[in-house]
């Protein structure tokens, strides 16, 4: 059987090994998404961001247990940093979670960001195509922090989870960062710790400042660890994929995601065409090797790259 055929019958290793490509950017990966994407579009996706240390893994662990509860098909893709030695994920979140390692309704891909500027691995968009394709109704996606090179995680996501703690300074950080617009949902977690109602209510004079929006993010409390308010949290989950599908707003958040997914793709291409050509035995190669001064104009490089125009600047 044909590895599409494997993951469509729901041979998890197949799932794995299409997965493992996509991460190792093995062509066969692309062709694999690519004759499975009628297969796709069925899933809901559901990102988890927020600051390192605020409980995202403990708060997705007790979401999948919820989503379980209510007969839900999961996947769960934890980026997270990767290895200087390996490339591989260093936190390793399937042992966060390994009390779901036995429920065959629920996947669980810890991927490195490999040093993907929006702290998700470049792969996460294939690995989400293929979990979707293998018929997940429900799909996270937890990323490494949280800042402005994270925004990404709202083109990749219909409804964006940001967790926060109390008076931690992330909700500070968070409003200077401009992180608000991008949540559909915030949560506060670890509750038990204190605080939590100022931080609710610097969150909420926050939006109270910005342009008025057709959907106002509720804020809500949790604690991860002791499984408190999850039920709560995921109910105001599924009140913002209602309120897209009544909204229009679903269908428009998909078509943005297809775009941004063919700019990621021809940008990806790019690069790697661009190294080819700078490190193979080219004009333009050679050129780059050869300049001792430095004084090699690079703008007219990356356009002889290009193939826009002709060999020009100089040592």
């Amino acid at each position: 059987m044909s590895l599409a055929g494997g993951l469509l019958s729901g041979d998890v290793r197949a799932l794995a090994r299409a997965i493992s490509l996509a991460e190792d950017r093995d062509p066969q990966a692309t062709a694999l998404v690519a004759e499975l994407q009628p297969q796709t579009g069925r899933a809901f996706l559901v990102g988890l961001t927020g600051s390192p240390g605020t409980g995202k893994s403990t708060l997705a662990d007790a979401l999948v247990k919820v989503i379980r509860d209510r007969q839900q098909t999961v996947g769960v893709i934890a980026v997270d940093p990767s290895s200087p030695f390996t490339g591989g994920a260093v936190l390793g979140d399937r042992i966060r979670m390994s009390r779901h390692t036995l429920d065959k309704g629920v996947f669980i891909r810890s991927m490195g960001a490999r040093g993907h500027l929006g702290g998700l691995a470049a792969a996460t968009r294939e690995a989400i195509h293929l979990l979707d394709a293998y018929g997940r109704d429900v799909i996270l996606v937890e990323t490494v922090g949280v800042g402005q090179s994270e925004l990404e995680i709202s083109t990749i996501c219909d409804t964006v989870v940001l967790v926060l703690m109390p008076e931690s300074g992330d909700a500070v950080q968070t409003i200077k960062a401009g992180i608000l617009e991008i949540a559909d949902v915030f949560v506060i977690n670890k509750v038990d710790l204190g605080g939590a109602e100022k931080t609710r209510r610097l969150i909420q004079d926050a939006m109270a400042l910005g342009p008025r929006q057709a959907w106002r993010p509720p804020i809500l409390m949790a604690s991860a660890a002791k499984e408190e308010g999850i039920g709560p949290l995921w109910d105001a989950i599924l009140g913002h994929q209602a309120f897209l599908k009544e909204s229009g707003g679903l269908a428009a958040r998909r078509q943005q995601r297809l775009k941004q997914e063919v700019v990621a793709l021809v940008a990806e291409r790019a690069r790697d065409e661009a190294r080819r050509v700078l490190d193979g035995d080219t004009a333009v190669g050679r050129r780059l090797r050869e300049n001792r001064n430095g004084k090699l104009n690079p703008y007219a490089l990356a356009e002889e790259v290009l193939g826009q125009r002709g060999p020009q600047g100089g040592s």
